[in-house]
């Protein structure tokens, strides 16, 4: 599992930022992120060409048919790098795939095929001030952000196993 991390030091540090939350709270970021800015984050975003749609599709349709607790563990699983058959699928994708995956969970928290945020829940602090600094963002270091979050996730395709 190959990635690079952009050099830019205000993306590493919003990264690192991001990396210190709980897993849990990782997630509810990110729903926030789609909430507030998904309509500019989509498969049009720069690198959107060589996403291999079918691929991310692929995995989210395993993925929607697992019972709600089932899909929380698998995103849970995805950060904390939890090796497993889905998380090595996962592992496999390009970076511009993964964030392609994170769009389609995202969506489907929207339309409820995936587990949803509750109603209710409220960002902490840090993960507020951390999404009020990812606004103030210019859009193509947005993408580079989340690309350099999503892409560590997952665990490494083994050599000749069965995916």
């Amino acid at each position: 599992m190959t990635y690079t991390q952009t050099n830019d030091p205000t993306i590493r540090e919003h990264v690192q930022a991001f990396q210190s939350l709980g897993v849990d709270e990782q997630l509810g970021l990110f729903w926030f992120i789609y909430k507030e800015m998904g309509g500019a984050i989509t498969p049009a975003a720069p690198g959107a060409s060589t996403v291999s749609t079918e691929v991310a599709d692929g995995l989210f349709n395993q993925i929607k048919e697992k019972s709600h607790e089932e899909q929380l563990q698998f995103q849970r699983d995805l950060i904390n790098k939890v090796d497993n058959q889905y998380t090595r699928m996962y592992g496999s994708m390009s970076e511009t795939t993964k964030l392609l995956f994170w769009y389609r969970l995202a969506q489907g928290m929207d339309n409820a095929t995936i587990i949803p945020v509750p109603p209710s829940y409220q960002l902490p602090s840090q993960a507020q001030e951390l999404l009020n600094k990812i606004k103030g963002l210019e859009f193509e270091q947005q993408i580079t952000l989340f690309r350099d979050y999503v892409a560590p996730f997952g665990a490494e395709p083994k050599a000749g196993a069965e995916i």
